[in-house]
């Protein structure tokens, strides 16, 4: 298998993929081989997407936080591919507040989406890639899983909650030759970034020993190597790509 063909045959799903790093993600996946299922509530942009990367890919409309939505996404992934292999959980948002500024109604939002979505794909895969033989989950986590914030109080506890999601479901699935992993990016330079002040990505810049944002492709190359046989024994660990904030 040449070096470009790494996920040859295999089905990969990727959530928030109509843009930013999702897209980055989605793309190289389906560069190196693999049909896509795209999916995000970006309508346009996310076929867009699809469409651009040709016959390989498909996009669903797909809230992440709704369990019927999390059916229709694996039985398109199942009829129209015939398998899943890969799994991808990376849709998410922010809200830069603290705990004191914080809402019921947005903490749940957030943590209905960050969290609760990564639990329901990682269980609606859960059946199809057994009868595949295996997969690879990789659930986007965040420095701020690694570390506690001042200013992102519902974004830092759903992205420790999905650490410790995918340290105990690599535990439960490994018998089935199911990884699971989790990816650490840090700032990163994405939409869901650009709508911080300016200020807080200034700071969170000069945080970060590279003193740079990194890009979407770095991210999506780590979840390559993840999602690969390259990593066939890899499973409960952290990716971390951070620019050393986490240090």
């Amino acid at each position: 298998m040449s070096d470009t063909r790494i996920l040859e045959g295999k089905v990969a799903i990727v959530t928030g993929a109509a843009r930013g790093q999702g897209e980055a993600e989605a793309r190289l996946i389906a560069e190196h081989g693999a049909r896509v299922v795209l999916t995000d509530i970006l309508i346009e942009q996310g076929q867009a997407v699809a469409e651009d990367i040709g016959e390989s890919a498909r996009f669903v409309t797909h809230d992440v936080a709704s369990e019927a939505d999390w059916a229709r996404v694996v039985e398109t992934a199942v009829n129209t591919f015939g398998a899943v292999h890969i799994l991808v959980n990376n849709a998410a948002i922010s809200r830069p507040l603290k705990l004191e500024n914080t809402d019921l109604a947005t903490y749940q939002q957030i943590v209905g989406i960050n969290q609760t979505g990564v639990f329901l794909g990682m269980r609606a895969v859960l059946e199809p890639m057994k009868r595949a033989g295996g997969g690879s989950i990789i659930n986007v986590g965040s420095v701020a899983a690694l570390q506690g914030t001042s200013t992102l109080f519902a974004y830092t506890a759903s992205k420790w909650a999905v650490r410790g999601m995918s340290k105990s479901a690599a535990l439960e699935l490994a018998r089935y030759n199911i990884r699971v992993n989790a990816i650490h990016p840090g700032v990163i330079d994405t939409p869901i970034n650009h709508d911080n002040p300016e200020k807080m990505n200034q700071v969170l810049v000069q945080s970060t020993p590279m003193r740079r944002m990194g890009q979407p492709a770095e991210i999506a190359e780590a979840v390559l190597f993840v999602a690969s046989d390259r990593a066939g024994f890899a499973t409960g660990a952290d990716f971390t790509i951070d620019g050393g904030m986490s240090i």
